[in-house]
């Protein structure tokens, strides 16, 4: 296991993360009993795993309250991540959303089901288009200088707003967000249209969820006479199974049977090497599971290989983009050199 920078800052964070949405039984079969989720996170950490991601929506709070138990050992080896944002109490409108009110009670009631007196990254889960920025960005720089989290993410929010964000942070002083957390896979590539080149501009580390499309990226699905045939079980797969998601199962299955790798190790290895660095975050319901994803470390994906992948799950990005890229506004934009400008600047985009 190698470690990333986390952003503009100094945090030492491990390549791949272990997701904990799946720790606990509260939501029935998608869930994974205590003694399991304790040997998952034994297996990460064995492999030299120190990031370790929850939220306080998770199981309704039992994810946090197994992750506790399970970092209670090597607390202080653990980068430890949780939300909040969404809904902990029905009936009750400010027990969600991101206000500064529903920041401080749930940012308490996490530390005490974690049973720690900090957090390292506290993310918003997703942004609620009603808080005001500053608001939010005040809150969570006033828990930094508290003690009660060291740094800051944000999740399933646009590119504009995080853009926005962080700028006022910066001009003001307060903490900036170092993470962004966005569902990216060879199935959903929408991000790269808008949130990898912010993340990119602005040194903003990109943590995946869902890395393998669903459940329809992990070989559990395979392609039949043009169909995709499900073999597995996923809640969020469905819908997702047309034409465009038959091509990616089908090139991945093809690149995974060459190399004598499992598709979900390929999946995952697609992601860990993107132009823009990526952080895929693993979560399981069995320890196999998990042990099997994490030997997506022990290889890489030769270029050939990528290339085939970003072939068949290519989407278009849409204007502006399309139209900068065309040949004709290329050449009136730069003239009869633009393939001879290097526009890559030392490290940057």
């Amino acid at each position: 296991m190698r470690f990333k920078l986390l952003g503009h800052s100094g945090l030492r964070v491990s390549e791949i993360c272990l997701g904990t949405m799946t720790f606990g039984n509260t939501w029935g079969a998608m869930g994974a009993e205590p003694a399991v989720c304790r040997a998952i996170y034994d297996a990460y950490r064995a492999r030299g795993g120190n990031f370790v991601d929850t939220a306080n929506k998770y199981m309704e709070g039992m994810s946090e309250r197994i992750v506790g138990e399970c970092i209670a050992g090597d607390r202080d080896r653990v980068v430890l991540a949780t939300k909040y944002s969404l809904s902990t109490a029905n009936g009750d409108p400010n027990a969600s959303g991101n206000s500064r009110k529903n920041m401080v009670q749930a940012v308490e009631k996490s530390l005490k089901r974690l049973g720690t007196d900090y957090i390292d990254l506290y993310w918003v889960h997703i942004w609620d288009f009603v808080t005001p920025t500053e608001e939010v960005l005040r809150g969570l720089d006033d828990l930094v200088r508290a003690g009660k989290i060291l740094y800051i993410g944000v999740s399933d929010t646009p590119a504009w707003v995080v853009s926005r964000a962080n700028t006022i942070a910066e001009l003001r002083g307060w903490s900036r967000f170092v993470g962004l957390q966005v569902e990216y896979s060879l199935i959903e590539r929408a991000v790269e249209r808008e949130l990898l080149p912010m993340a990119a501009a602005l040194d903003v580390t990109v943590t995946a969820w869902s890395p393998l499309g669903a459940g329809l990226l992990s070989g559990k699905h395979t392609v039949t006479d043009g169909a995709a045939v499900d073999t597995g079980r996923s809640q969020m797969a469905g819908g997702r199974l047309n034409a465009r998601t038959r091509g990616v199962i089908e090139a991945l299955t093809q690149v995974a049977g060459e190399l004598g790798k499992p598709p979900a190790q390929v999946a995952l290895n697609w992601l860990r090497q993107r132009p823009t660095s990526v952080i895929p975050i693993v979560g399981a319901r069995k320890l196999a599971q998990v042990e099997d994803n994490l030997a997506c470390l022990d290889f890489t994906l030769a270029p050939e290989a990528i290339a085939r992948l970003d072939a068949a799950s290519a989407i278009e990005l849409g204007f502006p983009h399309d139209f900068a890229a065309a040949d004709w506004v290329q050449k009136v934009t730069f003239g009869d050199a633009p393939h001879l400008i290097d526009r890559r600047r030392g490290g940057g985009v």
